[in-house]
């Protein structure tokens, strides 16, 4: 069964830098599709950034291209978002989801998730 575990985030300013990192405990296959969601108070959870496990093909919403990276490392199982140039309305508790059919943006198709890490960006 597989676990996910979200660490990082915390306060930032406006234009600073933090990274997420999320680390992937049990059965990882190269099929299997990693992203990163975030929901902010009273809005839905949204996609933020996705990688295939296998090709380390990278996908993100158009509200971070640019300023976001995901990556994966293999050998420790992990899932890294690193975040640059940060607004205030990035603020959100982000969420690590494994998604086992591949490519999803949608929430409801994901099973597993983590606890989720707050990021809170003051201007």
């Amino acid at each position: 069964q597989v676990q996910l575990v979200e660490t990082g985030g915390g306060s930032a300013q406006a234009g600073d830098s933090l990274r997420l990192s999320c680390v992937v405990s049990g059965r990882i296959y190269s099929s299997h599709f990693m992203a990163w969601f975030r929901q902010a108070p009273r809005k839905e959870r949204e996609f933020v950034a996705g990688i295939r496990w296998g090709t380390g093909g990278t996908y993100y919403t158009d509200s971070v291209k640019g300023r976001f990276t995901i990556s994966r490392d293999s050998a420790k199982n992990t899932v890294d978002l690193r975040m640059n140039s940060l607004k205030p309305e990035d603020t959100a508790v982000y969420y690590c989801g494994l998604n086992r059919g591949g490519y999803e943006t949608t929430v409801t198709t994901y099973n597993t998730w983590g606890q989720g890490t707050q990021v809170t960006v003051s201007s």
